[in-house]
């Protein structure tokens, strides 16, 4: 692997601003720190001067004490690292607001648990009301609960404590789920039920249905909790308004700015558009249209592109779609079988077919085209595709900035492949260290250490790599996944496969100038230098200089979005 050092950081300014020369006063001024531009000299200086939403000044506290009047704000760093924004590369911003309503299982450590706190909510319900979660995962349990299949139980405990609420607990991944004996019936699921196109209802040896659904077979609930009644107009406004509000507060406390959401339908942008416009959206919002038919795409794609301008809060110029599932529950499509499941190579969710239509009316309409792609076969698939739309369509496939969204498990000879591409690597560092106690079992050694999460390499080779969390299928913070990106260590301090760390310099950038350009938004946003937004976070300690220990303490101090202070701590 070439050795990339880090750059040491220098006091190299955009302007000379004489400290003698009066200047229109700023807003807001921060100084008395150390301001990470993250430009392309990776410049360090001491303060920035805010006006209106837009950065006007960057220089040494004696050069920016010339933009203090007497009603500017000043924030003292008292030597605190002040950094472009956080930029969620890709995560469900709904989806976060949801997770905020339902039971949270991400930190329960046995089925027992679960099922306790399954049964607590219970008995707070009315019979017949829908209980639902998220966030358990098999591989995180204590142990495996007994009876099961693939190290997932059978429904019978859960329904035995549930006999009157149907209930829908969606795994960590959001790519499979468990439900009870009532959810079944709801939805008419028996043991008969054949497995939907893209899915697989999980049956022990006899052949009868344990209660977990993998991939597309979570539709068959899913329709049946979506015609247990329909809500009002208000009452759907109001909870949407609420998600949006949850999720907001989380990413603000999280120093989190802008988030590329992965994705919404049509419906949801229309409301997220009123928000944006009534000036009620939180964090900036670049939204990914999913969900919707290649014939309604075709037809309506026109009305829904949306590039923003200045202070804009929202941006729609992409399409998401899936073509695989998840490592965890097996449902990422490899080239070879699993080593722990040998008689399944993973699930094709999306036929590429399919996929290859929408490529041509992403083309079409000018829209980005991001793909969900965990496995070596479905990344390959995604990149044959993606080869064939743009030589047919005979355009410069690097302006197009197509992605694959999460690029996780790569066969070597598909690796250079995105940057001759132009395609992004889409990805999540905090996957890798959550991921790498199961990932030995699903693929093998061999195949983990020559394909798993090759950030490194994929640098290397002249690709762009964001980064993110996947929220809610992990917590939302990028301090986490800044960390994992710089170590590659696991919660029992083992190192993954250390030679695709990023140095802290590129881990920031991905969170923030390769992140910002991954959505067409690098003049805006992504460093901090005069003309750019004013989105910056302040972070309670120096992450690219403390030692690589202490990283995980690090808090948000003031999360600043378009010159307002959105959140201090």
């Amino acid at each position: 692997m070439a050795h990339r050092r880090f750059l040491a950081p220098v006091l190299a300014l955009f302007c000379l601003l004489g400290a003698a020369t009066p200047q229109e006063p700023a807003d807001l001024v921060l100084r008395g720190g150390r301001v990470a531009t993250v430009d392309d000299q990776f410049t360090v200086a001491e303060a920035v001067a805010v006006r209106g939403y837009e950065v006007v000044a960057i220089g040494t506290d004696e050069e920016i004490a010339a933009y203090v009047g007497a009603d500017t704000e000043v924030i003292e760093l008292d030597g605190r690292l002040a950094i472009p924004g956080f930029i969620e590369g890709h995560g469900h911003f709904l989806g976060l607001g949801r997770a905020k309503m339902i039971l949270d299982l991400n930190g329960v450590s046995s089925w027992e648990e679960t099922i306790a706190l399954v049964e607590a909510k219970a008995r707070e319900l009315e019979p017949g009301e829908w209980i639902f979660g998220r966030g358990w995962h098999q591989e995180k349990w204590e142990h495996t609960p007994m009876p099961n299949v693939d190290g997932v139980p059978l429904h019978d405990g859960l329904s035995e404590v549930t006999p009157e609420n149907p209930v829908m607990l969606t795994h960590a991944s959001g790519h499979a789920a468990f439900v009870n004996e009532l959810a079944m019936q709801l939805a008419g699921l028996t043991d008969d039920t054949e497995d939907p196109e893209g899915g697989t209802i999980v049956r022990d040896a006899r052949g009868r249905a344990t209660g977990m659904l993998r991939e597309t077979a979570q539709g068959v609930v899913r329709r049946a909790v979506s015609d247990a009644g329909e809500m009002s107009d208000a009452d759907r406004d109001a909870e949407f308004r609420l998600q949006v509000q949850l999720a907001g507060q989380a990413a603000l406390e999280n120093g989190v700015t802008s988030f590329h959401d992965a994705g919404t339908g049509f419906g949801g942008i229309d409301r997220l558009r009123l928000m944006a416009e009534a000036g009620d959206l939180p964090v900036r919002l670049y939204v990914m249209v999913r969900g919707q038919s290649n014939a309604a795409m075709d037809t309506r794609l026109p009305e829904y592109l949306i590039i923003p301008e200045g202070n804009d809060f929202l941006a729609v110029r992409g399409i998401k779609h899936s073509i695989d599932g998840a490592l965890g529950p097996h449902g990422a499509w490899l080239l070879e079988p699993y080593e722990d499941l040998p008689e399944s190579a993973g699930l094709e969710t999306t036929p590429v077919g399919l996929i290859e239509e929408t490529a041509a009316i992403a083309l079409k309409h000018g829209f980005q085209l991001n793909t969900h792609a965990i496995g070596d076969r479905a990344n390959r698939e995604v990149l044959d595709l993606y080869e064939r739309a743009f030589t047919a369509a005979g355009v410069d496939s690097h302006e197009r900035r197509w992605r694959i969204e999460h690029s996780q498990h790569l066969h070597p000879d598909d690796l250079p492949r995105y940057a001759g591409l132009g395609v992004i690597a889409s990805m999540q560092g905090i996957h890798c260290t959550s991921d790498a106690p199961w990932v030995f079992r699903r693929l093998g050694a061999a195949r983990a250490e020559s394909g798993a999460y090759m950030w490194s390499d994929l640098i290397d080779s002249g690709a762009v790599v964001t980064n993110g969390t996947d929220v809610p299928v992990e917590d939302i913070s990028p301090i986490a996944s800044y960390y994992a990106s710089v170590s590659r260590r696991t919660a029992d301090g083992e190192v993954f496969f250390g030679d695709q760390r990023m140095t802290r310099e590129e881990a920031l950038r991905s969170y923030t100038t390769w992140a910002a350009y991954s959505a067409f938004e690098e003049h805006l946003k992504g460093q901090l230098r005069p003309g750019m937004l004013a989105d910056i976070t302040v972070l309670s300690q120096d992450i690219l200089e403390i030692a690589e220990e202490q990283i995980p303490a690090t808090q948000i101090d003031y999360t600043i979005v378009g010159g307002e202070v959105r959140y201090r701590r």
